[in-house]
């Protein structure tokens, strides 16, 4: 069993920067594909971003790329978000991920799940 603890999250105003942790506990995520998924209130859940196990590959939503940035400390067993440029369509709970799949994206079988960590955008 993998337990994931999402944290970070918080208020900033649009154009800030926060950097959200996962950090995994139980087993090492060494040969996980992490993600981070969001949901803000009212919509369905949102792939955000993925990184291979190694780190040598990453994927992101459109309505992210070249503002979020995925890494990963393997042997922090820690994964990171880190949030440029913010904008208030970016509130939302984020949470992190983890899948054996070597596919990156949102239509993976993903494990285990973190609990989330809030993210509000103020304009």
């Amino acid at each position: 069993q993998v337990q994931l603890v999402g944290s970070g999250g918080g208020l900033v105003q649009a154009g800030g920067s926060l950097r959200l942790s996962c950090a995994a506990s139980g087993r090492t995520i060494e040969k996980y594909a992490m993600a981070w998924f969001r949901q803000a209130p009212g919509k369905e859940r949102e792939f955000v971003a993925a990184i291979t196990w190694s780190g040598d590959r990453t994927n992101y939503a459109d309505s992210v790329k070249g503002r979020f940035t995925i890494s990963r400390d393997n042997a922090k067993n820690t994964v990171y978000l880190q949030m440029n440029s913010l904008k208030p369509d970016d509130t939302a709970n984020y949470y992190c991920a983890a899948s054996p799949s070597p596919i990156l994206g949102p239509f993976v079988d993903y494990h285990y799940w973190g609990q989330g960590t809030q993210v509000t955008v103020s304009s």
